[in-house]
């Protein structure tokens, strides 16, 4: 008996071999033929809608949302608490920027290298625009199986992410230069630099994908004030429009007294870091220990002025005691200073200016009444001692009478 062959390509992909496959419209898919993923309330995990019509749903599944311009009409809860941000509590998931590569097992044609738009979609061929903002690469393809589905039997779908968008994160708080950053996931440098008269800074080189430890760096590293026992990570939904966000919190400062291990969690685009303001001045030890780590700059600006060897801009280490920025000016001068009433300028967060009268003693701990630590931008003033002020006072009163005194003297010579 003899077999009628089958062309092959027309076997594996379902395309009838006399007439051409269906449109979209022909082939009777809903206006809506690729919604936006629905949200859960509990997880704020997109799902994909049920091909079934809404009568068919079996008993305890969702109902989707109803949409506002994007945006779900319930109100948005408020962020849970968790403690570690592993790989398993958060999947990437697409977003604008993404480059993808999309392709059909044995299909001519329907290949494409495409990048997610700013309202989330993608153009592939015959489908047009498919949202897939907020999914998984597996949400995605299974989303894009089931459009070319209509009008191809069992579709075997590839979907491939060429370039992942850049990571675009918040860093606010007791960082140098609070704002918004992009990181990339490329090779990167970060300049540890404190914000205002310092100019250097160490020059960090990092690549992979960029962690909290990375953005912090960005941002120039922490101030002298931040507390390393309570940075927060806040992650939104990756679901556009709504679902719950995330907080993580970390506490550094038990790395570097305890060696304690803390995660150094990785970065997703949306995320913001908080690093919070110490409420109450920390141990000597411990700021010996946070200047010392890649938290910190390398230096600080601090302006010596007054009765010192050498007055002028001074960078000294971060977190150094005031007797630092006295010795990197070449020391106080013994017959002028009055080390007894320093004065530090400080100009604090919100505007106002802080005057201090210090007993200056070198040989105080650190962060001791006699001996505080500096922050970035201090003013150091040196006064002058009373002799000194007196001297001084004197010798502005007899300048003005010095060409009569030097006349007189001269008459008094060519007299005789």
């Amino acid at each position: 008996m003899l077999l009628t062959p089958v062309p092959l390509l027309a076997m594996q992909t379902g395309l009838s071999a006399t007439a051409p496959p269906r449109s979209l419209a022909q082939a009777g898919m809903e206006r809506e033929a690729f919604p936006l993923p629905e949200v859960d309330g509990r997880e704020g995990q997109p799902a994909l809608r049920d091909r079934a019509p809404s009568s068919n749903r079996m008993p305890g599944s969702r109902v989707p949302a109803p949409l506002l311009h994007g945006r779900s009409a319930e109100a948005v809860p408020a962020p849970a608490i968790a403690t570690d941000p592993g790989i398993g509590t958060f999947r990437y998931r697409l977003g604008p920027g993404d480059r993808l590569r999309m392709s059909v097992f044995m299909v001519e044609g329907y290949a494409a290298d495409v990048e997610v738009l700013a309202d989330g979609t993608v153009n592939l061929p015959r489908l047009g625009s498919v949202p897939v903002w907020g999914l998984t690469l597996d949400e995605a393809r299974q989303r894009i199986t089931e459009g070319y589905d209509r009008f191809l039997r069992n579709p075997l779908v590839y979907l491939d992410l060429l370039a992942p968008r850049p990571v675009r994160v918040t860093l606010l708080g007791e960082v140098q230069k609070p704002g918004f950053y992009t990181l990339t996931q490329g090779g990167q440098a970060a300049t540890l630099a404190a914000a205002g008269p310092a100019a250097s800074g160490t020059t960090i080189a990092t690549a992979g994908w960029p962690t909290l430890v990375d953005a912090v760096q960005r941002a120039g590293g922490i101030t002298a004030v931040a507390d390393l026992a309570d940075v927060v990570l806040t992650r939104p939904s990756p679901v556009p429009g709504g679902g719950r966000s995330v907080e993580y919190r970390f506490d550094y400062q038990q790395l570097l007294m305890n060696n304690r291990r803390t995660v150094n969690p990785l970065l997703y685009d949306g995320d913001m870091v908080r690093v919070a303001r110490a409420e109450v001045p920390k141990p000597s030890d411990v700021l010996i220990r946070t200047a010392a780590s890649n938290f910190a700059p390398d230096t600080i600006g601090v302006t010596v002025v007054g009765e010192v060897r050498v007055p002028g801009l001074k960078q000294v280490r971060s977190n150094s005691p005031l007797a630092a920025a006295v010795i990197a000016a070449g020391d106080v001068d013994p017959s002028r200073a009055n080390a007894r009433e320093i004065r530090l300028i400080r100009v604090q967060p919100t505007g106002e200016v802080e005057v201090r009268t210090i007993a200056f003693d070198p040989s105080a701990a650190l962060d001791s009444p006699a001996n505080p630590s500096l922050h970035n931008g201090d003013m150091v003033v040196v006064p002058r001692n009373g002799w000194t002020r007196f001297n001084d006072f004197l010798l502005q009163a007899v300048t003005p009478f010095g060409p009569v005194l030097n006349a007189a003297s001269l008459y008094r010579i060519f007299d005789n």
